[in-house]
């Protein structure tokens, strides 16, 4: 069994949902128009949409305000951060308000499931090892932080090893899920293939080699009697990419001046417009600059166009596996709910 995904996790996904960077969460904020300093505590309005302090019943289980309220909590800045004013940061509350208390109903039906089959069970060596890993990583060890940290949350430690112990379950349950939904067969792979010859298309490449030489103190005669040097040999037989390992004065000289493939939008008119001229195998005459000299190489070429599905199968694999298993995580999530007893407030 592997573990689930840490709270940490949750609200990482949640920023990123709104757009943002998730290290911003930690990064500080800028007031806003409309909205109080970032220092002011804000009001996440959920008493008052959750007056009697439930958000959510599910079997036996309460969702209440505080729960949603831990996991809101560290999010809250990012949501400050990507609103230009109140009204904005309100809508945006709301809606992270509303995927918390699914995420909450939908881990409950997850565990609920788990629990349906009375044989299996999460061995208590694993409780032991995720909260020992969390007072490592949270707490730095400190065994006093850590029960502070559950009497602030009305916690005993049997409570905390239980919510522990419905992290596993969850995560071991999508985990098992996920393994099922994604086998993607040949015929799967061609007709998105086929559908989506647009999202394929690839502008022309050349994959470059170059040396460059650095200016230093010397005069633009120098450095081309240099690169004059180094085509001499080239056109002698020598390997570009072993002058390159001699010669190049950049951070690719222990790659023999291999660049990679390149697009004619990713380079300067000044390197890009001598590079295209050339065919695969094909050295261009020395570019003068103000920081040196350069000499391009193209060793190999790519016309612009759909490439064959061979060269995007494994592409296409991905997309159509995670696009599968979301169908079914869904499906299967959506079975869970309506075979459950949920009540949303």
């Amino acid at each position: 069994m592997t573990t689930g995904p840490s709270r940490l996790a949750l609200h990482l996904l949640l920023a990123l949902a709104l757009g943002g960077p998730a290290l911003a969460i930690a990064q500080p904020l800028a007031p806003k128009a409309g909205l109080p300093p970032s220092s002011a505590p804000a009001d996440d309005g959920l008493n008052l949409r959750f007056a009697n302090g439930i958000a959510a019943v599910v079997e036996s289980k309460v969702i209440t305000v505080d729960d949603i309220r831990r996991e809101l909590a560290p999010i809250l800045p990012q949501i400050r951060r990507e609103s230009r004013n109140q009204k904005e940061f309100s809508e945006k509350l709301e809606k992270v308000q509303d995927d918390i208390v699914r995420s909450l109903v939908d881990r409950a039906v997850i565990v609920k499931e788990f629990r349906k089959d009375e044989k299996r069970k999460i061995p208590e060596s694993y409780i032991d090892n995720a909260i020992s890993e969390q007072l490592t990583t949270q707490f730095e060890g400190d065994r006093a932080r850590f029960l502070a940290y559950l009497k602030s949350r009305g916690f005993t430690l049997r409570d905390y090893r239980k919510e522990v112990e419905e992290d596993i379950i969850y995560g071991y349950m999508r985990g098992q899920q996920r393994k099922s939904a994604n086998i993607v067969s040949p015929a799967k792979v061609e007709e998105y293939y086929a559908a989506n010859q647009t999202k394929f298309f690839q502008e022309e490449q050349i994959h470059l080699r170059l040396i460059q030489l650095n200016r230093a103190e010397l005069s633009d005669e120098q450095l081309l009697a240099k690169a004059d040097e180094i085509l001499a040999k080239f056109k002698s037989g020598a390997k570009f990419a072993d002058l390159a390992k001699d010669y190049t004065q950049d951070a690719r000289k222990a790659k023999g001046g291999d660049w990679g493939w390149q697009k004619r939008g990713d380079l300067k008119a000044e390197f890009s417009d001598p590079l295209f001229t050339l065919q695969a195998g094909q050295v261009s005459a020395p570019i003068v600059q103000k920081e040196g000299v350069y000499i391009l190489f193209a060793e190999e070429r790519k016309a612009a166009g759909v490439p064959p599905i061979g060269e995007v199968r494994e592409q296409i694999e991905t997309v159509l596996s995670q696009q599968m298993t979301r169908e079914a995580q869904e499906k299967w999530i959506e079975r869970l709910r309506r075979n459950a007893y949920v009540r949303l407030y």
